[in-house]
């Protein structure tokens, strides 16, 4: 096979993270514990040269490269960019707590780098079998970085939970696929979307696969009934590694799911729309009402990161441009959301302290006011509280239901969210309203603080002015 530099161009961001996960695994080796934080600088500095590389290939006509089995298009570099970004505030938010607990290791960011890595590869796939790499790539990382901690019983326990689930969803998935191709005798999206278009194929064997298929999506997003790992991986985790696993993975998602739904069985929208259907009204039921009785943040918004992938369904069923710039715009939102909030929880959480519990937040205003006020952006952004973010966010979703003639599907989403609010408001009440626990103040790292007040404000600005990442949306599915 004939390679040359124009045609490895376009994944020159991959590159450009492998070449330098695989040299700071290797640096890491030699480093003594005094200079430990060179690794967490290269890391950093290794993301955002990802960026600048997806920045400096990205722009102009779609590219597929790699004998169709990867694409360059605005949309692998909007989510690449969201990727890499999102996955930088998770590595600066852990510093202080890996350090003070003594888990301050070279693998957490390789790992991380590695993860990011596959979650690129995702976005970029244009066949089952890019898909599926990518997608192994992810789940291995965020494996063994969930039992990061070895003394950690519950991360023990979690990631093995996460193994044995993950490993059934993964062989599904590929079950799935090969079902595909065995009706369409093709592994390029673009392939099996023509050949479904033109001619007729075996339709059970297709609606099996499929069955499969969205199956594997469901896990991988967390969707009620495929939802029993994400409570107890966000629980049982490390705070730095939820963060890293409740944010990021979840652009991934929507990009594998983008990628076979759209991209490769577009023809068959009408057998999956129903399915995504009953993922998406499922999962905005149980994931709201059952946040209301936690106790434990952490499972608190573990049950709410379901409440929230219903919504991105809500935009993928629709199967409309409209609806896939909304769910990507939605997608993109709740991993800075959720960044955010873990991130809150990880800085709460740094003087040797697991701040797990909800009330472990109160008082937090007379404590530190600024720490309380990004959080208060962050949780009226998950509720849906204009001005924020989350609002549009939400607003987009429904519309686009709206116009598929879904009106009850868009009340439904509408009456959840309301009681979703709740829960949200009881943060913030106790934040507020509460006499805190600890009259100690918090102080964090400046570089913590002054990601925290960027991902905290980026909510309002993106409330105030939507349209420019809304406009890369549209642009991304046009």
């Amino acid at each position: 096979m004939h390679m040359d530099l124009a045609s490895l161009a376009p994944a020159l961001p991959e590159i450009v993270l492998l070449a330098a996960a695989c040299a700071i695994l290797v640096l890491d080796l030699f480093l003594t514990e005094q200079r430990r934080h060179l690794t967490y600088v290269l890391s950093l500095v290794a993301l955002v040269a990802a960026v600048a590389a997806t920045i400096w290939v990205g722009g102009g006509p779609r590219e597929v490269v790699f004998h169709g089995n990867y694409v360059r298009d605005p949309m692998s570099d909007a989510l690449k960019i969201s990727v890499f970004l999102v996955t930088l505030l998770g590595f600066v938010y852990s510093r202080g707590y890996l350090v003070a607990r003594r888990l301050f290791k070279g693998e957490f960011y390789v790992l991380g780098l590695f993860a990011a890595l596959g979650m690129s590869v995702i976005a970029s796939a244009a066949s089952f079998l890019t898909a599926y790499l990518g997608l192994e790539l992810l789940a291995l990382s965020l494996y063994a970085l969930v039992a990061f901690d070895r003394n950690a019983t519950a991360g023990s326990e979690a990631a093995m939970k996460y193994f044995v689930l993950g490993a059934l969803a993964s062989g599904l998935l590929l079950y799935g696929m090969s079902m595909v191709y065995g009706a369409t005798g093709a592994l390029s999206f673009a392939t099996v979307g023509q050949r479904l278009a033109v001619q007729p194929a075996d339709q059970t064997v297709l609606v099996f696969g499929l069955v499969f298929i969205v199956i594997g999506i469901a896990f991988k997003f967390g969707a009620v009934p495929f939802h029993m790992w994400v409570p107890d991986v966000y629980h049982g985790a490390p705070a730095p590694v939820t963060l890293l696993v409740g944010s990021a993975p979840k652009i991934a998602a929507f990009a594998l799911a983008f990628r076979l739904l759209s991209d490769g069985l577009g023809p068959l929208h009408p057998h999956w729309q129903g399915m995504l259907v009953l993922l998406a009204v499922a999962s905005l039921a149980l994931g709201n009402v059952v946040a209301i009785a936690q106790t434990n943040i952490k499972r608190m918004l573990a049950y709410s990161t379901i409440s929230h992938v219903g919504f991105i369904f809500l935009g993928l069923l629709a199967g409309t441009p409209d609806g896939m710039a909304a769910a990507m715009f939605y997608a993109i939102l709740y991993a800075l959301m959720a960044a955010g909030a873990f991130g809150v929880i990880v800085l709460l959480s740094r003087e040797g302290v697991e701040a797990e519990r909800i009330d472990d937040l109160k008082g937090l205003n007379q404590r530190s006011p600024w720490y309380a006020g990004m959080m208060l952006l962050l949780m009226f952004s998950m509720a849906g509280v204009p001005p924020t973010a989350g609002f549009f966010a939400k607003l987009f979703v429904l519309d686009a239901v709206v116009d598929v003639d879904m009106v009850w599907l868009a009340v439904f989403g509408v009456f959840f969210s309301v009681i979703g609010a709740f829960y949200y408001l009881r943060v913030i009440k106790v934040m507020y309203f509460d006499a805190p626990l600890d009259e100690a103040p918090l102080r964090a790292p400046a570089d913590a603080m002054w990601v925290l007040s960027v991902n905290g404000l980026t909510m309002l600005a993106l409330g105030l002015f939507p349209a420019g990442l809304l406009s890369i949306c549209v642009a991304a599915v046009s």
